[in-house]
C-alpha cells in the first residue's frame, strides 16, 4: 500500500519547515520506500500497521513541538503491487513519451 500524508503543525508561525522536518526524518529512517514533494510525503509498505505505525511516529515528531497538529492522508491499498511508488510514475512516463 501506498500512503501519501501531510503534517502540518498549527500554532506556530508561519514558518513551518523545522517541524515538517522532525516527520520527514521519522519517515527516513523508517527504511520504507519513500518520496517527499512540496504537498506531500508518500511511503509505501506491505500492511496497515508497517505504513501507519510510521505516519504515527510522524505525527508524534511534530506533536512534541507543536500545539496543534493537522494530518491529510490518502492510502491506495492494493495487496501484491511492490515498487509502487516508481512503477506508477514510469507509467505516466512511459505514455507521456508515446507518439
Amino acid at each position: 500500500m501506498i500512503v501519501a500524508f501531510s503534517v502540518t503543525p498549527l500554532g506556530v508561525g508561519e514558518d513551518v519547515g523545522e517541524y515538517v522536518a522532525d516527520a520527514v526524518r521519522v519517515v527516513r529512517e523508517s527504511g520504507l520506500p519513500h518520496r517527499t514533494d512540496a504537498m506531500f510525503t508518500s511511503i509505501e509498505g506491505e500492511s496497515w500497521d508497517e505504513v501507519m505505525d510510521v505516519v504515527k511516529r510522524a505525527v508524534a515528531a511534530v506533536e512534541e513541538r507543536a500545539p496543534r497538529v493537522s494530518l491529510v492522508l490518502k492510502a491506495d491499498i492494493r495487496p501484491g503491487v511492490t515498487d509502487g511508488l516508481t512503477s506508477k510514475v514510469d507509467t505516466i512516463e512511459r505514455h507521456l513519451s508515446a507518439p
